[in-house]
């Protein structure tokens, strides 16, 4: 008998319209064969299962179920496809762990450490991963530029904290204009992370496991048009994503053994993709942040790495799936 799986995606923040695109790529590529799949949109003026006429049908919250020509259908597991939150921060994943219903992403307590850019680069370098030297900013706390330039030297990445998708990212390369970038990450997010910019090539790569095996997908090698991998660069095509990446194989042996370490420190579980600039001078990668629910739309990384790796991405999301009852 096929298990009912929901397809979860819309979310509450500006990237819901990532998260819109990522749902369609999945739903086109579950095994329908497999699984059955119900697609539910969490928007902010509700909950909704749209069936094939269009018609938006209300999610009971009580226990996550859907009613259809009077029968009550639950779900064995749910299939992750929202980025932001609060798919992605361990909102809906402390959820579902109070109705006791399996999912395709990390835990509650990971979703949201990671979903925090700073908390992500404090636990990497407690562990001993390499990352930038920051400094962490709260909106009803503020630290004037002057202070923040004591601390950290120039040229900076100012970024919101939480979020993802390159939203509210300034690269400041003169004193006089980081207050600018502060307002604009400030805009998107009470927290700002500002950290020293690390030289060097920019590299992705997605982790996952599948029958209780850690597997990194191929490195990706991000090269962008634009001052580094914004938000233009990275969903309108002001970029250049060469997969498998053309590195050396000690360098793609670095990553793989780096991204595999963060997997395992952040107890990560389904498909994550990891972030590194691997700077030539110290011979060594750079975690910049992990993504918890990456995107899957056609134009997205991680799709493109599971094909290079011969995969379907109908056996890919097979193997998430079956992870949910292993």
């Amino acid at each position: 008998m096929k298990k009912n799986i929901a397809l979860v995606t819309g979310g509450y923040s500006g990237e819901s319209v990532i998260s819109y695109k990522s749902a369609k790529t999945i739903f086109e590529n579950i095994d329908k064969e497999k699984w059955n799949c119900y697609l539910i949109d969490i928007h902010p003026s509700g909950w909704f299962y749209e069936n094939e006429q269009g018609e938006r049908l209300p999610v009971d919250k009580n226990d996550f179920s859907i009613s259809l020509a009077g029968t009550k259908i639950t779900f064995d597991a749910v299939l992750i496809g929202l980025h932001g939150t609060p798919g992605e921060d361990g909102k809906l994943q402390g959820y579902f762990d109070c109705l006791h219903i399996p999912y395709t992403s990390c835990d509650a307590a990971t979703s949201a450490l990671t979903f925090n850019k700073r908390y992500t680069v404090a636990v990497a370098a407690f562990a001993g991963i390499p990352v930038a030297k920051s400094v962490h900013l709260f909106k009803k706390n503020p630290l004037p530029a002057s202070e923040i330039l004591q601390q950290l030297q120039l040229p900076l990445f100012v970024k919101p904290n939480n979020g993802g998708s390159s939203l509210g990212i300034s690269k400041v390369k003169e004193a006089a204009d980081l207050d600018e970038a502060l307002d604009k990450a400030f805009a998107e997010d009470d927290q700002v992370l500002v950290e020293e910019c690390i030289s060097g090539r920019e590299f992705t790569i997605g982790v996952f496991k599948t029958k209780g095996e850690i597997i990194t997908l191929p490195v990706t090698e991000i090269i962008s048009q634009n001052e580094f991998f914004d938000f233009q660069a990275k969903y309108e095509g002001a970029s250049q994503e060469v997969t498998p990446a053309n590195v050396a194989t000690d360098i793609a042996d670095k990553i793989r053994a780096e991204a595999v370490k963060a997997y395992r420190v952040f107890n990560c579980n389904g498909v994550v993709r990891i972030d590194f600039i691997f700077n030539e001078s110290a011979q060594k990668p750079y975690l910049l942040e992990i993504n918890t629910v990456p995107g899957q739309s056609a134009a997205s990384i991680v799709p493109q790495q599971v094909k290079a790796m011969g995969w379907s991405l109908k056996e890919f999301y097979s193997a998430l799936l079956a992870e949910c009852f292993q």
